[in-house]
């Protein structure tokens, strides 16, 4: 009897996340085995429409799915991307930042990756207006979500035979971030794998000016946010950064780009970075040739177009996807 297929849950969400994901399924469907693929809602819509911007049965069917490949919300972002991440379990948020042939990166040399903790930090939730005009954020930073990410990032560079760079801010965050400096140093010991540390304040200086030093970058929740923005402006913008939001039985996948109100709707947004996702996708499902064909794929269109605006050419969505799926 043939194994039952694997069930990929697609929500689009709202804005460039309903032209890029469609796309990014096409490629999926091209490559993949025989994958079981279910659609739901979530975000601003639905929201408006029914009143949860994540129904219970989207959040389910996260949940419950082998992976899922998530698109963008607008304003209800944080009502929709963090339950999503906790539906699936997730502890790390997996960021490749690297720049293609053929686009036009104000750093060329840039290829480097950010394991970021996804589910601590001030990114917890754990907010309140103490007085009127005054309010308080409370940062979660334990020792047990602290070893589960570095050792994630140690074996993801041992892998990779790459070095590792715990960013932090231990010098001011001297409890928080100083436990998380703490927790990583020792699982760096288990480990034969080089590694280093740094201030993230420092390092946002020098990711811009060196960012070829770089391989692995070990950070907590917001460090990991913000650095890898600024990383995307290295290599082209965030139209080109796929992500990973891995937990220990399954993994939701996005485009790092929001939902882009500008262009939605016009048919012009970049896929290159949902396909990208498909192609981390298939890879932690095991399809290591077919995850390689996609990258290649994408890479391929990218050198040599056509281009979509944002990377300076006057291709539509349609033209990009039906690039890559003739590479294919």
């Amino acid at each position: 009897m043939a194994d039952d297929p694997e069930r990929i849950a697609v929500i689009p969400g709202d804005g460039i996340g309903r032209e890029v994901v469609p796309a990014a399924r096409e490629v999926l469907e091209a490559v993949g085995p025989d994958f079981e693929f279910t659609e739901a809602d979530a975000g601003d819509a639905v929201k408006e429409e029914t009143g949860e911007a994540l129904p219970e049965e989207t959040r389910e069917l996260a949940a419950n799915a082998d992976a899922t490949l998530f698109g963008a919300a607008g304003d209800t972002a944080a009502d929709v991307i963090l339950p999503l991440r906790s539906a699936v379990e997730s502890f790390a948020n997996v960021r490749p930042v690297r720049a293609y042939p053929g686009v036009d990166a104000p750093n060329p040399e840039t290829d480097l990756v950010f394991v970021r903790e996804n589910t601590e930090g001030v990114y917890a939730g754990h907010e309140s207006e103490i007085a009127p005009g005054v309010t308080t954020l409370t940062r979660v930073v334990t020792e047990a979500a602290s070893e589960e990410i570095a050792r994630y990032g140690f074996e993801y560079a041992a892998e990779r035979d790459a070095r590792v760079t715990i960013a932090h801010k231990a010098n001011v965050m001297r409890t928080t971030d100083g436990l998380f400096l703490e927790t990583a140093r020792s699982v760096a010991e288990e480990f034969d794998v080089a590694y280093d540390d740094a201030l993230m304040d420092a390092l946002a200086m020098h990711l811009v000016q060196r960012p070829e030093d770089y391989d692995v970058v070990v950070c907590p929740n917001l460090a990991g946010d913000v650095l890898s923005d600024l990383a995307a402006g290295l290599v082209g913008g965030l139209g080109l950064l796929p992500s990973a939001n891995v937990g220990d039985e399954r993994a939701l996948f996005e485009p790092v780009h929001g939902t882009a109100p500008d262009i939605a709707g016009e048919g012009v947004a970049n896929p290159s970075a949902a396909m990208l996702s498909t192609a981390m996708l298939l890879e932690y499902l095991g399809y290591d040739d077919a995850g390689q064909r996609v990258r290649s794929a994408v890479t391929e269109t990218l050198a040599s177009g056509p281009r979509t605006p944002d990377l300076g050419g006057d291709a539509t969505t349609r033209d990009s996807t039906d690039a890559v799926l003739s590479r294919l």
